[in-house]
């Protein structure tokens, strides 16, 4: 297989976490509804080549997400307590009763950074998702799980257009006092560029946050995720939420289409020498299965070069 020429830049971090996102957040905006026994494949096919996390399922509503309506099912067959975390989002106290019944270590909660949205897909304002949030990440802190939390439209509102900065570091900060380990800051639509990107991550470190306690969630909608994961990682961000193949969008903002596709970051941190634990040609491999299973083209440029 192809592999690009490594030219290390010591300015750029050594190694970095790749948060693979694809069984939940890529196969959620799927229109066809995948058996969960080809889920739980695709999991362990990812564990296997290296994925150091992989975000499972939803425990969100089945009228709301039908294709995540087998999550109970599905992280039955997966192995809870091996070495890979593999976590679940829950949107709310019903969702973590769900996550705790089945055995989960760990979850992951999904705020908005904008009025309109937090209305659209949380049916709630900006101020009271929070306060619905407070007893979720105490209760799972209390049984000992760990807690992630996103955030969408860091970047653009389809909806309200531009966001403030100040509007999504105050969400952010908030979710991280709630007691969340790690703060995802979601490009949403796919409108962010570099510079905006590396302006969010320095206000965040303005405000107090430590750029370890960041990861960025990018949309490649205008072509711009791998080049707002390298301004992410100039400004020192090292954990990256990625979809195998380039799956995803948001079933509720039509404008988001896939997700940074795991093997263009793969190819383009190989460029840089910066260690990440996955190998690429079983990578791709599992792509190219799951869009033969979905009918479909890889998103990822990679996958396509490489099949």
């Amino acid at each position: 297989m192809i592999r690009p020429t490594t030219v290390r830049d010591e300015s750029l971090p050594g190694a970095v976490t790749i948060y693979e996102v694809g069984p939940r957040d890529g196969l959620q905006n799927e229109k066809a509804v995948v058996p969960v026994e080809v889920k739980a494949e695709f999991i362990g096919r990812l564990v296997a080549a290296g994925l150091p996390v992989v975000e499972a399922t939803s425990f969100v509503h089945p009228r709301w997400v039908p294709q995540l309506a087998d999550a109970a099912e599905l992280v039955a067959r997966l192995p809870l307590d091996g070495p890979t975390p593999l976590p679940v989002l829950v949107p709310n106290e019903r969702g973590l009763d769900r996550a705790l019944a089945a055995g989960v270590r760990h979850v992951a909660i999904f705020a908005s950074a904008t009025e309109t949205f937090a209305r659209k897909n949380l049916n709630s304002t900006l101020d009271d998702q929070l306060a619905m949030f407070e007893p979720v990440v105490a209760r799972a802190r209390a049984a000992g799980l760990d807690v992630r939390a996103y955030v969408s439209m860091c970047f653009g509102d389809p909806w309200e257009g531009a966001v403030a900065t100040e509007q999504v570091v105050s969400v952010g900060r908030r979710l991280l006092d709630l007691g969340a380990s790690q703060l995802s800051l979601g490009d949403t639509i796919g409108v962010g560029t570099a510079a905006h990107v590396q302006a969010l991550v320095r206000a965040f470190g303005e405000a107090g946050t430590h750029v370890g306690s960041l990861a960025m969630h990018f949309h490649d909608t205008y072509g711009q995720a791998l080049a707002n994961a390298y301004a992410a990682l100039q400004v020192g961000v090292t954990t990256f939420d990625a979809s195998a193949g380039g799956l995803g969008g948001c079933p509720y903002a039509e404008s988001a289409t896939g997700n940074l596709a795991t093997e263009d970051l793969v190819w383009m941190l190989d460029g840089l020498g910066i260690e990440h634990g996955v190998d690429l040609p079983s990578l791709v491999a599992t792509s190219v299965w799951m869009a033969e299973i979905l009918a479909k083209e890889p998103a990822s440029a990679v996958v396509r070069a490489l099949r």
